[in-house]
């Protein structure tokens, strides 16, 4: 297969800097969907449910393509932390989250267009927080402004500096895409990443 046909179904600019390590050619296709979770869905529900529904909206629109959906849902005592939005709720969720583990479901999509299959997995990041006081915490935010990252840190950036351990089997799960798990799902439909 070749990988021209590789569509990222993502506004992300974390997600597109990390797929295109791979150095494939891929197009990018922002998906319309709500993502909002449902009553009573649980955060590795809601993160597959996504990830897969971001992967079929734009495989609708671009027959034949192979599509990547992903999408992160963090989690505190099993409830669902999503994006700060703002300075105040950043603040706020880093005030609950200091000294506690969090656990960050990525889930990942690869939708082949070519015969509308789909192989889908949750993959699990436990991130502890450091205890630190809120004038770090604030300052931290004052200079990194992580509004747009469930979870109020940006892991590969100034954010390493509040966390004190991440246990993943996939390094870049918590950036927001699993490269291991996404290399491994390429392979099963025929990528190749070394001209040999």
């Amino acid at each position: 297969m070749t990988s021209s046909l590789l569509v990222l179904a993502s506004s992300s600019a974390y997600r597109k800097e990390l797929l295109s390590r791979l150095q494939l050619p891929f197009e990018v296709a922002v998906p319309d969907i709500d993502e909002s979770p449902l009553p009573g869905e649980s955060p590795s529900a809601t993160a597959l449910r996504l990830a897969r529904e971001k992967a079929a909206a734009v495989a609708a629109n671009m027959p034949g393509r192979v599509v990547i959906g992903s999408d992160q849902v963090a989690t505190l005592d099993e409830r669902q932390i999503g994006k700060p939005g703002d300075h105040a709720n950043a603040l706020a969720q880093l005030q609950t989250m200091r000294g506690r583990e969090v656990v960050f479901h990525t889930a990942l999509c690869v939708w082949d267009g070519r015969d509308q299959s789909f192989q889908l997995e949750d993959i699990q990041t436990v991130v502890k927080f450091r205890d630190l006081p809120d004038a770090e915490l604030d300052a931290y935010l004052r200079i990194e402004q992580p509004y747009d990252c469930a979870g109020s840190a940006k892991n590969e950036a100034l954010g390493i500096a509040i966390l004190e351990r991440i246990d993943s089997s996939d390094p870049t799960a918590l950036t927001g895409l699993p490269l291991i798990a996404l290399t491994g799902m390429l392979r099963n439909i025929g990528v190749s990443f070394f001209n040999l």
